[in-house]
């Protein structure tokens, strides 16, 4: 009896088949049970030879295979050319958690062979989305990209510049050395792939609007904050393409701009991209239907207008000039609410400024009619009758 009341109390209890209990999994696709394994720094996890592909049910392309990262050294996976194509969608995976690494680049003697393995990934990958297999790719698939996508570009950015030197944030931008992003020689690949991914033809987007949704695009549009030139300009031309491609977003995005342009009217006067996104609206607003909708005039009242009243203003004029002349040429009736915004705003000490407004109050007179050009004509002349009267050397040139 002894020995059977023994036997009991040491009786193991079953494993799973895996040997790893279901906590220890930090991602689980919602829509297979399989597992989808994600490299963490502390945790340790075991490789499969990359010389045989994947044989029996875990060549499925909606199952992660086995992680391509072991004891902090990347494995070298083979080309997709160089493998069946029913196991591409399984190497597209393994690459994509080549890809999720993230390194230091303050330091350019840490990582290279990992960085540069990183870099010839990303490339590999942008030449097979590109090629167009997109459209046979799983929803699981897809939304790993995305994941991978989301885990490069969204970050916290860096300090603006006048917050590490300590300089005045009222003073001109334009005099500022741009700040390079160190990771740009793997964010600019990742971008490229974002960008492929949005204008392929055989991306199904009832399939991408489920992962480029309005937090992902809310996450894009903070990004424009960025003070490397190189990364607004990808941004920008991705974000036109999304807001030309998916629809849904249009009113949410243009909600987010406009939240931006508050932000910095009211509150910091300081954003490195307004710029970009003016850029972005002059094309939103030149595809405007009419009669032109009670909220888009709001925008031009609420948002535009008032972009005139920031000390920066030259960084971004051209591309607010162009946003005002668009309205006015849409809507000729809007032509006296531009010019009565244009001198409510009028600067009294800064003559550069002056002239900026000169120039865009030319070009929305080319658009105003007659009658629109008398409801403001008294308060207009005596604007430019002041200006006559400057004793600055710009209007003499100007005279």
């Amino acid at each position: 009896m002894f020995n059977k009341i023994i036997k009991r109390g040491t009786r193991k209890t079953p494993k799973s088949d895996t040997g790893v209990p279901a906590a220890d999994y930090p991602f689980t696709s919602s829509r297979n049970s399989a597992p989808v394994t994600v490299n963490h720094a502390s945790r340790t996890t075991v490789s499969s030879s990359v010389n045989q592909p994947p044989s029996g049910p875990t060549t499925a392309p909606d199952r992660a295979p086995p992680s391509p990262v072991s004891d902090g050294i990347v494995e070298i996976l083979p080309h997709f050319r160089d493998v069946a194509a029913s196991d591409r969608p399984a190497l597209f995976l393994r690459k994509l958690q080549i890809c999720c690494l993230q390194f230091d680049f303050s330091d350019t003697l840490k990582s290279i062979r990992e960085k540069e393995t990183k870099r010839q990934t990303l490339l590999e990958l942008v030449d097979f989305v590109q090629s167009g297999p997109v459209g046979k790719l799983s929803e699981s698939v897809q939304e790993e990209l995305i994941r991978m996508i989301s885990i490069n570009i969204f970050r916290c950015l860096p300090p603006a510049s006048h917050e590490n030197t300590g300089a005045d944030a009222a003073a001109d931008p334009e005099e500022d050395d741009p700040y390079l992003e160190p990771s740009w020689p793997h964010l600019q690949i990742v971008y490229e792939l974002l960008l492929r991914y949005v204008v392929l033809p055989e991306t199904d987007i009832k399939i991408a609007k489920r992962y480029i949704d309005h937090s992902f695009v809310l996450k894009l549009l903070d990004l424009f904050d960025s003070e490397d030139p190189r990364e607004r300009e990808y941004l920008k031309t991705i974000l036109h393409r999304i807001y030309g491609k998916f629809m849904v977003h249009r009113p949410f995005i243009r909600k987010v701009i406009n939240n931006i342009f508050y932000r910095f009217i009211f509150e910091t006067e300081r954003h490195s991209g307004i710029g970009e996104l003016l850029e972005i609206l002059g094309s939103i607003i030149n595809g405007f239907a009419l009669p032109m909708k009670e909220e888009h005039k709001l925008f031009l009242v609420r948002a535009l207008i008032p972009l005139h009243k920031p000390k920066m203003i030259g960084m971004y004029h051209q591309q607010l000039s162009y946003c005002i002349t668009q309205f006015v040429e849409k809507d000729y009736k809007l032509a006296d609410t531009v010019i009565r915004g244009l001198l409510k705003y009028w600067p009294l000490t800064n003559c550069q400024k002056e002239v900026l407004f000169l120039g865009e109050l030319e070009e929305v007179l080319e658009a105003t009619q007659a009658a629109e050009f008398q409801r403001c004509m008294v308060p207009l002349f005596r604007q430019i009758g002041r200006c006559l009267n400057s004793s600055h050397f710009q209007w003499w040139l100007l005279k």
